[in-house]
């Protein structure tokens, strides 16, 4: 049920991972995924993308501006693509003023006539910046709320995925 901790979570642990099924195909998923900068298309939290220094899709090295918002809280982040790899991978790395924050990411698997994604997120901050952030976007335990974001950004994935795929869409 969305919202409800996913058993896979250790409290305590700054990493998270999420998997829901997806009942359509990789390339249907991936054509969802594979501009990052569409991301406030599926995410509760972040509004919007745009590709920076000439950049119109994701490659390693190309880089990105996310703007997010959390209640009257808003803030932008810079963002490296890491990884991607069309139909199975896509990552990047998350920096605030230059500031390691985070590796956000996404994995692929078909499963027949299912696709499990597994969405991730990797805390890169150091100890300062995990006082600082958590206060200024209002959250205390990071871990915990981006468990419950990426729930439902698997879930609108999942709705968006299904929705294309069905024969009347």
């Amino acid at each position: 049920m969305p919202g409800e901790p996913d058993e896979r979570y250790s409290p305590g642990m700054g990493d998270v991972d999420v998997e829901l099924t997806i009942h359509a195909s990789t390339e249907a998923v991936w054509g969802l995924l594979e501009d990052p900068t569409r991301m406030g298309d599926l995410s509760p939290e972040c509004v919007s993308g745009r590709w920076l220094d000439g950049a119109t899709e994701a490659v390693p090295g190309a880089r990105f501006r996310g703007s997010n918002r959390r209640g009257w809280r808003r803030w932008s982040t810079t963002c490296t693509v890491t990884e991607a790899d069309p139909g199975r991978a896509i990552a990047w790395d998350v920096a605030v003023a230059g500031l390691p924050i985070a590796t956000w990411g996404y994995r692929l698997r078909a499963d027949g006539d299912t696709t499990a994604v597994t969405e991730s997120f990797t805390d890169r901050r150091g100890p300062m910046v995990k006082v600082l952030g958590g206060w200024l976007r209002g959250v205390k335990d990071v871990p915990s709320h981006n468990q419950v974001m990426m729930q439902r950004t698997l879930e609108a994935l999942r709705v968006a995925a299904e929705t294309a795929a069905s024969p009347s869409a």
